[in-house]
């Protein structure tokens, strides 16, 4: 019989079974490194060490060579090399054990039978150098004396289950390598790729842009009228940049156009200006207004609200196709793009408001707002395409389109600088198709003669120019009726989606990309879908986001974000922003790291804390009621589904437990409103009565500190902002800040705020969940 150390190692470190995505020990992807590897050659390519993690590794097995003599060091130094070099496999993770961070790691690699075999038959008494080379020579000397004289038990110890991914197979698997490091495609062809949550519990998040000033804060627009500051660690600024909640023209109703559709900062960031483009109502007339606002000279955190310059009132026929578009071009102009007045079919006039020249509708515009205050609001571009054709509005750019709903310009190629100065625009479309559109001077973008490569209009189609610019995509209505313009990807972080052009639709929430071939210029669709199962198998990252996909951003470092909401109402706190992020490859450890520079705050810092960091569904959009739950399971919380506030029922007796004996202070309990034991908000008995916790700082650590207070082992997960339920009013939040470091006995025993003090409401109160 094996020994218990033994058998607790083993079902400790045993493998699991199943396919594995590449991963590192620190949970991350793997890379190329800047610097070819001098020790663990054969990761130079590829892998999980960068030089520096290299020369570790070289240094270890020097140390362990040194107790060998020549013949020793020939026949043992390609087995010690080989297992210390696993740690830089492209496959680690899966290698070590260490996909999930919540389980123990195994102090060694997972080898194949065979292997195991031949490395007992001919080194076996190795196994303790290498783990006196862990750091546990006392711990494990027992463990080791045993399994070194019994082959079968030291195979058991070391060997990886799964043939495919144990070491050296892992490195002839075809299967496996043959498109290692580059992004994942299902069986479907979609490509496979994780979300990241920056920002949740906004209203229509209907922008997201940054002020180039290396900050790295981000200002996202809500459409009731607010805009607010992110910092670069994720907290929300309390004051908002803007208040135009009283002068914006909205409603709550689903799908309302109207509100605040975008802001742009005036690229010179020093000049201190921002620019909105949003619905007004004046004399019961419905308009489009764009304004400009100066920084406030207290706070450079808020515009000054008194500033408000009009730049361009443009009157709307109906309340749909406002446009929304503000942009600043590479040649410093700013760029407003107008809808074509709305109802159906663009019914205006002969030709419609999109082909006549004399309307700002249907239009993309470029104006000139430098140098701008001491005279009229804008100055016309002089190369502007219409300037001197009489009765054409002078601030046209381009012409004929119906609706861009997001635009962007391409930062080019990190390298060549190619595609620098594109404009692409997302167009949406009528009956048929939507598009995706390059914007250029003068373009004449056909609707409504056209819609997408097809006519709509057929007697214009018929006599419309062959000059007509033409989508480089356009996709029928069975993919989505609504597109969303994205961002070619020019980041660091993920090299893979350099050249990518990501967009989605909003109301099929399809995500979507195109790739240019840059010999014929013709552009390549493939979906994107969320990875499943290993393929985001990473700390803080989610494969699952909210339908309605309203718009793309880029940060200062130009990584790719999307803004989407569960309810498409200007009111419903239920937006969301995600980052997209490739789990197949990384840039190397180092090469994009960023140092925001500092700014003052002025105000109260919110912290943000992730709602569905523990979501773990396979598909995309997420329109399901709430899942059966399954015992010893973590609940996975639709996205579209709101977590109903729980009553917390009070003990008789004034606190007394049912078996009328006094619980301890510091004592917890889960209050569930489906009655489960192993699952709720957290609540805590002090001084004579039950309160609850907040989620300010409880981890998974404090987590644990719960559940093996209720006789549980672990924590399977921790939910944050009552996504277990509020407590009613009559429960007082008496814990705050709680911070453990998992050997406490009690929520008392760490450190906290002050009984009773806090500065958190019942919509962050905690919950967890334990196994």
């Amino acid at each position: 019989l094996y020994s218990f150390p033994f058998l607790l190692l083993f079902l400790f470190w045993i493998s699991w079974w199943g396919n594995c995505h590449p991963q590192c020990l620190d949970y991350k992807p793997p890379f190329e490194p800047r610097q070819p590897l001098a020790f663990c050659k054969e990761y130079s390519k590829f892998g999980c060490c960068d030089l520096e993690k290299d020369e570790e590794i070289s240094k270890s097995f020097y140390s362990i060579m040194e107790n060998f003599d020549h013949s020793g060091y020939v026949t043992c130094g390609k087995y010690i090399r080989s297992i210390l070099c696993q740690e830089c496999s492209p496959y680690a993770a899966h290698l070590f054990d260490a996909e999930d961070a919540n389980t123990p790691m195994r102090l060694l690699p997972g080898l194949c039978g065979d292997y195991c075999f031949d490395y007992w038959n001919q080194c076996r008494y190795t196994l303790s150098l290498l783990l006196e080379n862990m750091g546990s020579p006392q711990q494990f000397s027992n463990l080791t004396a045993i399994l070194e004289e019994d082959r079968t038990k030291f195979c058991d110890f070391l060997e990886l289950r799964d043939k495919q991914y144990c070491y050296p197979n892992v490195l002839t698997n075809e299967e496996l390598n043959a498109n290692l490091g580059s992004v994942r495609e299902n069986t479907k062809g979609c490509l496979e790729l994780c979300l990241q949550e920056v920002a949740n519990g906004l209203r229509n998040p209907v922008a997201m842009i940054h002020a180039d000033d290396g900050t790295h804060r981000f200002f996202v627009a809500e459409q009731l009228g607010y805009v607010w500051v992110y910092l670069a660690n994720g907290s929300r600024i309390d004051r908002p940049f803007l208040n135009l909640t009283r002068a914006v023209l909205t409603s709550p109703w689903s799908g309302d156009e109207r509100g605040f559709l975008c802001i742009a900062l005036h690229p010179r960031f020093h000049i201190r200006k921002a620019y909105v483009y949003y619905s007004v109502s004046v004399k019961r007339e419905e308009r489009i207004r764009i304004s400009e606002f100066t920084m406030s000279t207290h706070d450079e955190n808020q515009l000054d609200h008194s500033s408000e310059r009009t730049i361009l009132e443009v009157v709307e026929p109906a309340s749909n196709h406002n446009g929304g578009q503000l942009l600043f071009g590479q040649d410093g102009y700013l760029y407003i793009f107008i809808g074509d007045g709305g109802r159906a079919g663009d019914p205006f006039g002969k030709f419609g408001n999109s082909q006549n020249k004399s309307t700002h509708l249907g239009k993309a515009l470029r104006i000139d707002v430098d140098n701008n205050d001491d005279g009229a609001p804008y100055s016309i571009p002089s190369d502007n395409p219409f300037v001197n054709e009489k009765e054409a509005k002078p601030e046209i750019y381009a012409y004929g389109v119906r609706n861009m709903w997001r635009c962007s310009i391409d930062r080019g190629d990190p390298a060549t600088g190619r595609g620098r100065g594109r404009m692409f625009c997302g167009d949406v479309g009528q009956n048929k198709y939507e598009e995706v559109d390059l914007i250029v001077k003068g373009g004449n973008y056909g609707w409504r003669a056209k819609e997408g490569f097809s006519c709509y209009d057929r007697k214009l189609c018929q006599n419309s120019s062959l000059d007509d610019i033409l989508p480089i995509f356009a996709y029928p209505h069975k993919l989505g009726k609504s597109v969303t313009g994205g961002y070619i990807y020019r980041g660091c972080q993920m090299p893979n989606l350099n050249g990518l052009y990501i967009f989605g639709d909003f109301m099929s929430g399809r995500l979507m990309s195109l790739k240019e071939n840059e010999a014929t210029g013709e552009w390549q669709y493939t979906e994107i879908c969320m990875g499943a199962d290993q393929t985001c198998r990473f700390p803080k990252l989610i494969n699952s986001y909210y339908k309605y996909i309203i718009s793309f951003a880029e940060d200062e470092a130009g990584e790719l974000y999307f803004l989407a909401t569960g309810s498409p109402s200007a009111t419903a706190r239920a937006g969301v922003i995600y980052k997209i992020i490739d789990p197949s490859r990384r840039a190397p450890p180092g090469k994009c790291s960023v140092k925001p520079s500092h700014i003052n705050i002025k105000g109260k810092l919110i912290h943000f804390y992730p709602k569905e960091v523990y979501s773990r569904i396979a598909q995309t959009p997420i329109t399901t009621p709430r899942p059966t739950r399954r015992p010893g399971r973590p609940v996975q919380l639709p996205l579209s589904t709101t977590p109903q506030p729980i009553t917390s029922p009070q003990p008789p007796n004034g606190g007394k437990s049912r078996a009328g004996k006094r619980p301890r202070a510091g004592s917890v309990r889960l209050v569930s409103a489906d009655g489960l034991s192993d699952r709720g908000r957290v609540e805590i008995f002090i001084r004579g009565e039950w309160g609850t916790v907040c989620d300010d700082l409880f981890t998974s650590k404090s987590g644990t500190v719960v559940c093996r207070q209720l006789g549980f082992t672990k924590v399977l997960a921790v939910m944050k902002r009552a996504a277990l339920g509020e407590a009613n009013g009559s429960v007082r939040i008496l814990l705050d800040d709680v911070e453990c470091e998992g050997g406490e006995r009690s929520l008392l025993l760490c450190r906290r705020s002050k009984v009773g003090k806090h500065n958190c409401s019942h919509g962050e109160d905690v919950g967890v969940i334990c196994g």
